[in-house]
């Protein structure tokens, strides 16, 4: 998959071209039929799948004091959109410039260049100025300036409808295992080892203290999770949370990886989360807060098939 961040420079590639336009934090399991249709489509009409997005995201932009935290992080929305088998990528800079735009503006500079001969868009697509720009005028604009529109309907799990914001809130109780069933894969952070106070090793538990470049974290917690390093997915029990026991403030992860023992400091890992297995709390003791880890570490253990 190619990336682009000006669309300027796709303009004379590939010929036409199957497009989706959208946001598409998480690539929940909604997201991933679109891109899959996109795909689909682009092969059976021999364009060039493209795959449209922004960043930051626009409400970082216009409207800073609503923005949630996003799930993904710029490099694994990448990464999992060229797993898709889309042939490029377009990630524009989205400015206040940008949002002034009419919709009709955008479709004439950005669309209409770039050859498209089919743009899918989700349910509840918006776009150009105030989100004045709807699925239905976006249609209106296809037949009048030579392509088609596809509007993907609402993906249900469960019953209900897989989002973004449906996931975050899971995410930000806990409900971890919740939230990978709607992705379709585990809810994961990202970010580089740092050295913590070693508070783990003297308690007979090393942990990998991890500096996320995620801006969605989980419920403070304990879980069973898996640590990706270097390509390798190791079980781990993950601690969320300020420390209690010993006064902590800040909020950290921490990373027991069971089993391993090795000098990561400096590494870049991601941390899976599986199941939430308690809520942080503070201990009358180290001995105690010892004795806990070890079953948490069990009874991780269990959940993720070590034992």
């Amino acid at each position: 998959m190619r990336i682009f961040h000006d669309s300027k420079r796709l303009r004379n590639k590939a010929g036409d071209k199957v497009l989706t336009l959208g946001n598409f934090d998480g690539l929940h399991l909604g997201h991933r039929k679109i891109l899959e249709k996109v795909r689909e489509r682009a092969g059976k009409l021999g364009c060039a799948s493209v795959v449209y997005t922004f960043e930051p995201h626009p409400l970082k932009v216009v409207a800073p004091e609503k923005s949630p935290p996003l799930i993904l992080d710029p490099e694994k929305k990448t990464e999992l959109v060229a797993s898709l088998g889309i042939d490029y990528m377009v990630i524009a800079r989205f400015t206040k410039g940008f949002a002034a735009k009419h919709p009709r503006q955008f479709v004439l500079e950005e669309l209409v260049p770039l050859r498209v001969r089919e743009v899918w868009v989700g349910h509840d697509f918006s776009f150009g100025k105030g989100k004045s720009g709807t699925a239905e005028y976006l249609e209106a604009l296809g037949r009048e300036l030579g392509f088609s529109v596809r509007v993907a309907s609402a993906y249900r799990k469960g019953g209900d409808v897989v989002s973004s914001s449906r996931i975050r809130g899971l995410v930000a109780v806990g409900r971890v295992g919740e939230a990978g069933r709607l992705l379709g894969r585990p809810f994961s952070i990202r970010g580089r080892v740092v050295r913590g106070m070693d508070r783990g090793k003297e308690l007979g538990f090393p942990t990998a203290n991890l500096e996320a470049r995620s801006e969605l974290l989980p419920a403070d917690g304990v879980y069973a999770a898996y640590a990706v390093l270097e390509g390798k997915r190791i079980e781990a029990v993950v601690n969320v949370g300020t420390a209690p026991t010993f006064g902590g403030k800040k909020r950290c992860i921490e990373a027991h990886i069971l089993g391993f023992r090795g000098d990561i400091y400096g590494k870049d890992i991601e941390v899976e989360f599986v199941r939430r297995l308690r809520g942080e709390r503070a201990f009358a003791s180290m001995d105690a807060l010892a004795r806990r880890i070890s079953k948490d570490a069990e009874r991780a253990g269990r959940i993720l098939g070590l034992r």
